[in-house]
Order: structure tokens, then C-alpha cells, then sequence
């Protein structure tokens, strides 16, 4: 009671000593928690990966952050063997708009569109849905640490597991494509947009191949007039036109991770309000305005 008092009568009062004593209440809470709920969670997952040469993993999706866990675990395979287990129909907590999953992270559809290009990655000897298999490692967690996870989403797993690798290299792994070669590749969901730009200027370009949901694609062309289509089969398939093109453009969805991981020449558009995809490498971009989009567009076809 007596802190309460003192904090509204700061609010009231002392502007400085108020945010002070706010500050250092969520700081408190945030030890509290860590203490209470992860501490000993966090330890166990270090003693693990020290003694084990097995390691269980588990993750519910979003299908981006499961390749933003694979630098993480590629590194581990090198002296474990690693299984990974995709848990499916995990509710989100917040409302994504035309989200491919509805209301959870990833369903069976999903899950079994993303099997063939995780099990295309030779470091993971095991893939398979998760059913109560024992876990060593839960990367869900991610999002119940007390902390704030407005950073580069493969460190995230970073700080789960204290391994750390050198995100300028490749960490996915997949053929070219067959047909789809040297052309424009671009995917833009409705989540994760920037507010500030538009893709109109792009008429201007040739060889523009849109990839992912037909809804998307049909939005997309009311500003771009020669943008085809090209329907992927799986989440290989899509990594397959991406690994081949001359480069790629996408905001922070499933395909943009799959540019990052391959390393292909690439363009992020940006989300200002959740800023938790970073460009890490060469020939790789991002941008929250207009004149720059244009700029690494043409920067990168040129370069071509």
C-alpha cells in the first residue's frame, strides 16, 4: 500500500522520480518472473546441450520463425544428433489480418506444405509433427521470456540456447529451380506492411514473378500490371524460385526468411512497428521509405 501511495504521488507530483520508480518496478517484476519460471529451465537447456548427444527440439510456428531457428540448430547437429518436432493448431494470442492459418501459428495444411523443404536439410536428421514426443529444447519460449524481443529473430534462439553463429551464412539448403530462373521474385503478405511506400514503380521492371497466395498476388497487381504468378506447389518449391531469381523482394513473412537464409540478393520491405527481421549479409537491404526501395531496386537489377 505504502508503495502505492508513493508512486501516484510521484505521478502527481515528480514527473522524473515517477518514470524512476516505474522503471525500476518492471524491472523487479521481470526478475521475479525470470527467477520463478525460466531460470531453471534456461540452465537445464545449457546442461543439455553440454551432455547430451541427442537433442529433441520443438517449435509451433510462425513457419518464418522456425527458419530463423535453423542457424541455431544447424550449428547444434554439428555435435548432436538434432530431432525437430512441429507442434500444429497452437492459438496465437493476437489477431493476424488474412492469416493462411486462421487463428493458430500453423496447421496441418501448412505443416505439411513446409515438410519437404525442412527435410531437405541434411544438418536435421529427424522431422516430424509434434505428438507428445519428450522435449529437451522448447523454442517457444521465446515469447514468454520477460523480455523484449525487438531484435534479429534467429538471435532470439540465441539467447535460449547461448549458441551463437555467424548469421552471414547460408542455412538453408535446396537445388535451384528448374524453369524459374533470373527473374524478379517477389512476395508481399497482408501482415507486416510499411505504411509508407508502394510498389507502383515496378511496371517499369521485367521478368516480375509474384509468389504465394492468389489474393495477395491480385492486390498486388492493381499497382503492378505486368506482374505474373506463379502458384508454388510446397514451401520447397517456393525456396527452389527463390534460390533461383535475380533477386528478391518481400516483407517479413515465410518468404523473406528463406531469402535471408539462402543469401540470395534481396530487398526487405520493412516493418516499422514491429522491427524484428534485419538483412544480414551481402547484397542485402531493407528500407522504410520510398526513395531508398526504389534506389536498392535499382542498385540490385543493375547489379544483375
Amino acid at each position: 500500500m505504502k508503495l502505492n501511495i508513493q508512486k501516484y504521488f510521484y505521478k502527481l507530483f515528480d514527473k522524473k522520480k515517477y518514470f524512476s520508480f516505474k522503471r525500476e518496478g518492471e524491472i523487479q517484476r521481470s526478475l521475479d518472473q525470470f527467477n520463478k519460471k525460466y531460470k531453471s529451465y534456461i540452465e537445464e537447456i545449457h546442461d543439455k546441450i553440454r551432455n547430451k548427444k541427442q537433442l529433441n527440439l520443438l517449435h509451433s510456428g510462425h513457419l518464418g520463425d522456425l527458419i530463423y531457428a535453423l542457424p541455431v540448430i544447424k550449428e547444434l547437429a554439428k555435435n548432436h544428433v538434432c530431432h525437430f518436432y512441429i507442434q500444429t493448431n497452437k492459438i496465437m494470442p493476437v489477431e493476424y489480418y488474412n492469416h493462411p492459418a486462421g487463428n493458430v501459428f500453423i496447421d496441418d495444411r501448412m505443416l505439411n506444405l513446409f515438410l519437404p523443404l525442412i527435410k531437405e536439410q541434411k544438418f536435421i536428421h529427424k522431422v516430424e509433427k509434434y505428438n507428445n514426443q519428450e522435449i529437451d529444447i522448447n523454442f517457444d519460449i521465446f515469447r514468454e521470456l520477460p523480455v523484449n524481443i525487438n531484435f534479429n529473430s534467429p538471435r532470439w534462439y540465441f539467447q535460449i540456447t547461448g549458441i551463437q553463429v555467424d548469421l552471414t551464412d547460408p542455412y538453408l539448403e535446396v537445388e535451384p529451380h528448374d524453369e524459374i530462373k533470373n527473374k524478379i521474385i517477389i512476395h508481399r503478405t497482408f501482415r507486416h506492411r510499411n505504411q509508407f511506400i508502394n510498389y507502383k514503380f515496378l511496371h517499369k521492371y521485367k521478368d516480375l514473378i509474384f509468389i504465394g497466395i492468389k489474393d495477395e498476388y491480385e492486390d498486388l497487381k492493381k499497382d503492378i500490371k505486368n506482374l505474373d504468378f506463379y502458384n508454388c506447389k510446397d514451401y520447397l518449391d517456393m525456396a527452389r524460385v527463390i534460390k533461383s531469381c535475380k533477386f528478391f523482394i518481400g516483407n517479413q513473412s515465410v518468404a523473406y526468411p528463406m531469402a535471408e537464409a539462402l543469401k540470395v540478393p534481396r530487398i526487405l520491405e520493412a516493418e516499422p512497428l514491429f522491427p524484428v527481421v534485419q538483412p544480414i549479409g551481402k547484397n542485402a537491404f531493407d528500407f522504410y521509405y520510398q526513395p531508398h526501395f526504389e534506389k536498392w531496386c535499382e542498385y540490385l537489377n543493375n547489379k544483375s
